[in-house]
């Protein structure tokens, strides 16, 4: 029997994709339990819509940007042994559900594309809806900092197969890269919510890894 969280996820693709679309939010969900995540699950999927929802403002498309948000992680594969990265599996997958679902060409590709960002968060300044994307997909970042603790031990778990003579310095190189930018986020709303906390936060967590 599903959770309650599920049962809300799937109105809210419902929402979203109509009720046509029922059989493809199902499979969606399922996804997001695979037994081998322990970040990357339905909670992560609720937290993103969640904050699309509260940044839907400074989109251009905000459904294109909900449709990204569900596939962004739809495959999430830490040993993948494939030429393919999990972001172009999933922005793949992506592109042939929405036009078995017969969406516009034109909304499919943006969402293609959309997915195909989240794997370094690199993006034009002028590209509001990845952007928007973005943000939701690092708004964890900027969490209270017992929240952000979870998170990252979550993520350790995840990656649980490789020794940490390798996770900490690959992981402290990342974040490193993410604390040189300008800003974290790159709407003007994130910004005010989550750059300050983020900074701070991953800035400690840089400084646990590299003791």
């Amino acid at each position: 029997m599903p959770d309650a969280l599920d049962t809300e996820l799937l109105e809210r693709w419902l929402a979203l994709a109509g009720p046509a679309g029922r059989r493809y939010g199902k499979k969606l969900i399922r996804c997001y339990h695979e037994p081998h995540r322990r970040y990357h699950t339905t909670e992560h999927l609720a937290y993103v819509l969640d904050i699309v929802d509260l940044l839907e403002a400074e989109a251009d498309r905000p459904d294109a940007v909900r449709y990204a948000a569900w596939f962004h992680d739809a495959v999430y594969e830490i040993a993948i042994d494939s030429h393919l990265t999990n972001e172009e599996r999933s922005a793949r997958l992506a592109e042939g559900v929405l036009r078995r679902m017969k969406q516009p060409a034109g909304l499919v590709a943006e969402v293609g594309r959309l997915v195909r960002l989240t794997a370094d968060h690199q993006i034009k300044p002028d590209d509001r809806d990845a952007a928007v994307l973005c943000d939701a997909d690092l708004a964890i970042l900027g969490s209270d900092p017992e929240d952000y603790r979870l998170y990252t031990a979550l993520v350790r778990q995840e990656y649980r197969h490789i020794r940490d003579a390798q996770f900490r310095p690959g992981r402290a190189r990342i974040l490193h890269e993410m604390l040189r930018r300008p800003t974290i986020y790159r709407t003007e709303r994130a910004r005010e919510l989550f750059e300050e906390a983020a900074r701070r936060n991953v800035t400690a967590e840089v400084d646990r890894l590299v003791r």
